[in-house]
């Protein structure tokens, strides 16, 4: 293997997790406004599972609600965000930590009911723990970024959905500023406590755009019992990511304006 072969994927995810170069001082006073009832029907409208397994199909289990056919007794998973109108999805790195050898399937909503879709993996960073899925189907809900020139202080009110609590977790708020800049990249933390499952999940602003994706969470554990102290999670450089992403595409003969319908 070259050395340029070894050096390119830890270039390219720091790339995906570099800071600005020229950063505002001091971060404004955060946007109060809280995510109201149309962002959390939007967050659930793109709500996605990851699932890991050997079996080969999914489809019966999942289109029966779960209530049909055998479900796969081997699953891993956790939560993944759709970042594209054309089948690309964002989620954690680990969430994909025993896919070797194994199937990756996205539950996503598709035309009023739940489709198992086979995924494939397109890019994926063990430092960054975030790693990017397609599926070969449209998928008209997805997530905007929030812009990368907009300062998010501390203190935004932010939601998440993952799979495990984003449907009865309250609102919380970043601990830690994102500051502005052309890659507006960063590792950051919230307040809102998250379970196994969670991971790879989406954590969104007040008006419904992307910020980041939950990696973790940070307990404080004295003698025997655990207090949640805070979450942590990632956000990309959104323009690295979209470099990928086009690249992909074009590996693989495809544009915005061929992409197949979802399935009915």
């Amino acid at each position: 293997m070259s050395l340029l072969t070894r050096l390119f994927p830890a270039a390219l995810a720091a790339a995906l997790l570099s800071g600005c170069t020229v950063t505002p001082s001091k971060a404004p006073p955060p946007d109060t406004k809280v995510p109201d009832r149309a962002v959390l029907r939007k967050a659930a409208a793109r709500l996605t599972a990851v699932v890991i397994s050997s079996k080969a199909e999914l489809a019966p289990w999942v289109e029966s609600r779960f209530t049909q056919g055998q479900g796969p007794d081997d699953a891993d998973g956790g939560s993944a965000v759709p970042i594209s109108p054309d089948g690309y999805f964002i989620t954690a790195d680990h969430v994909l930590a025993r896919s070797d050898g194994r199937n990756v399937f996205l539950i996503h909503g598709q035309l009023g009911g739940l489709k198992a879709t086979k995924a494939r993996i397109v890019w994926r960073s063990s430092s960054s723990d975030l790693a990017l899925l397609n599926i070969p189907i449209a998928t008209p809900r997805y997530y905007n970024w929030t812009p990368a020139d907009h300062w998010l202080p501390a203190g935004t009110p932010v939601v998440h959905s993952g799979i495990a609590t984003g449907f009865r977790s309250e609102p919380g708020q970043l601990v830690t500023d994102i500051p502005p800049g052309k890659k507006n990249a960063a590792r950051f933390k919230h307040d809102i406590p998250l379970e196994p499952g969670d991971s790879g999940g989406a954590v969104i602003d007040a008006y419904g755009n992307l910020v980041g994706v939950n990696s973790a969470v940070e307990f404080l554990v004295p003698l025997e019992t655990a207090f949640f102290i805070e979450s942590e999670a990632n956000r990309p450089n959104v323009a690295a990511l979209q470099r990928v992403i086009e690249k992909d595409r074009r590996r693989n003969g495809r544009s915005l304006s061929d992409v197949s319908p979802a399935s009915p």
